[in-house]
């Protein structure tokens, strides 16, 4: 079974390594020959079973040839996994707002096709909350990401463009972001996220930190409720959710193209992970 695992191009700057290793570790052990291919000039891929996008790092910030990726996995029929649909309706945050009116409770979610400070006051009126943070719908690892406090004004990067706004998750300083991995729909195993005393934001260059958890009471149920809600089925999914002030958690993204599944926080080893991978390579070449 030869598996192509999609990472970033050579002249990424972040680390990758770190997920991947793990992740095709976990493949190899189970009998899987894993390969690294940039998913910016992925070439020849007939000669794998499976191609997994699991560290197509990088993708927002060349998102053309990304969705031109994914119309050539479409046209050739790669076996990509998860398929390119997915991917390409989970690249774009409007997702959010898709699920929060399919009653997914999700973190409630702006959408402005051309971002002004009359924007903002609308959504402070609408999230009756002073404190918002606004973001690019093609984005990831916090890029193009602001907090914006009472009477700010747009900020110049984000002024004219699509954003998403939504209010301020104060739980997320307060007990976090929980992360929770399902393999073809089975919970695997959970972690949560905390920013730097400070900050918002609960990426490791940010300075926040991860930690093994429980999932959140609830959690399971709203995780499988926001995947039956997307336009087809995730062989692998991470689900990143708060709590609101009331304490009800709520949806904050699918990671279903490239999230870090940390798998060395799986009480298996990441076995429910291979088996899920496999299942998919041998349906995929049946």
């Amino acid at each position: 079974m030869r598996i192509a695992v999609l990472v970033p191009a050579p002249d990424y700057p972040e680390p990758w390594a770190w997920t991947y290793d793990v992740e095709a570790a976990a493949l190899a052990e189970a009998g899987a020959q894993v390969e690294a291919v940039p998913w910016t000039d992925a070439g020849d891929l007939s000669r794998f079973d499976l191609v997994l996008p699991l560290v197509a790092w990088g993708y927002h910030l060349d998102y053309a040839r990304w969705l031109n990726f994914l119309d050539r996995a479409e046209r050739e029929s790669l076996p990509l996994i998860n398929p390119a649909a997915l991917l390409r309706w989970n690249s774009d945050k409007i997702y959010l707002a898709e699920l929060g009116d399919a009653g997914v409770p999700t973190v409630p979610t702006l959408v402005v096709e051309c971002c002004c400070d009359a924007d903002l006051n609308e959504a402070r009126r609408r999230f009756a909350t002073e404190w918002l943070v606004i973001k690019p719908p093609v984005s990831a690892s916090a890029t193009g990401t602001h907090l914006v406090g009472p009477g700010d004004e747009t900020p110049a990067e984000s002024r004219g463009k699509t954003m998403i706004v939504q209010p301020l998750m104060e739980e997320v300083a307060r007990s976090g972001e929980f992360s929770l991995m399902l393999f073809d729909g089975e919970f695997s195993h959970a972690v949560v996220k905390r920013p730097k005393s400070g900050d918002f934001r609960v990426q490791t260059h940010f300075g926040g930190a991860t930690l093994a958890s429980e999932p959140p009471p609830g959690g399971i149920e709203l995780a499988k409720q926001a995947l039956a809600a997307a336009p087809a089925r995730a062989t692998y999914a991470r689900v990143d959710m708060v709590r609101d002030t009331d304490g009800k958690m709520r949806i904050m993204e699918l990671e279903l193209i490239e999230p870090a599944l940390f798998l060395d926080h799986a009480p298996d080893g990441g076995v429910l992970f291979s088996r899920s991978i496999l299942t998919a390579a041998r349906t995929a070449t049946a």
